[in-house]
């Protein structure tokens, strides 16, 4: 089974993509990390329930990874935007089985977070990636629990795509969550936050 995890905005660089969640919710994103696996780094910000929302780039003081980047960031370009999200789950095997084109587990760490990944070889993930990338966390620790508390929750996550119907076939054996909406469209996500200053959107 799988559980929502976080979801991640991107940006050519880290500081467009933590201006445009900052500008979007009207409040401040906390510390990340570095990513040296995938060159990579990040901001984070805690929401209610157990998730998290992070800002993520490529890192231009990182040496190159020697292998795609996750989330499709070598392909990146234009504005920020949120561009995927992310279910954990404790069978990390079972969960790439029923839904193909995942990736590979890849060991990951930052700090004292230890976590494996499902990453594609070439970093794209299924429908244009807007299939969720599946993660297992290691030990106790999870981000969200190490944020402070910032107000907001989400209240809705809209994954349009024109194969909708084939991709909420795929997830409806493993995933139940009410806020995660799949409908037909061209490929795009939304999300809809409740803040401290009211119901706001991130694109």
């Amino acid at each position: 089974m799988l559980e929502l995890d976080h979801i991640a905005v991107a940006g050519e660089t880290l500081e467009e993509a933590v201006a445009l969640v900052e500008a979007a919710l009207g409040v401040a994103m906390g510390p990340g990390g570095q990513h040296a696996t995938f060159g990579t780094y990040n901001r984070l910000l805690g929401l209610e329930n157990g998730l998290y929302l992070e800002a993520i780039a490529i890192d231009p003081s990182a040496p190159p990874p020697g292998r795609a980047r996750w989330f499709d960031l070598d392909r990146f370009a234009g504005v920020p935007r949120l561009t995927n999200w992310i279910c954990r789950t404790d069978d990390l095997a079972g969960a790439v089985q029923s839904l193909p084109g995942s990736g590979e587990a890849v060991a990951l760490a930052r700090g004292d977070l230890r976590w494996q990944m499902a990453v594609p070889p070439d970093g794209v993930l299924p429908f244009d990636n807007l299939s969720p990338a599946i993660i297992r966390w290691q030990g106790d620790l999870h981000p969200a629990s190490m944020l402070a508390a910032s107000g907001c929750s989400l209240a809705r996550l809209v994954i349009a795509h024109p194969q909708a119907d084939v991709l909420s076939a795929r997830l409806a054996p493993v995933l139940t969550d009410a806020r995660v909406v799949i409908e037909a469209g061209s490929p795009a996500m939304m999300a809809e936050f409740d803040t401290p200053g009211g119901r706001r959107v991130l694109r």
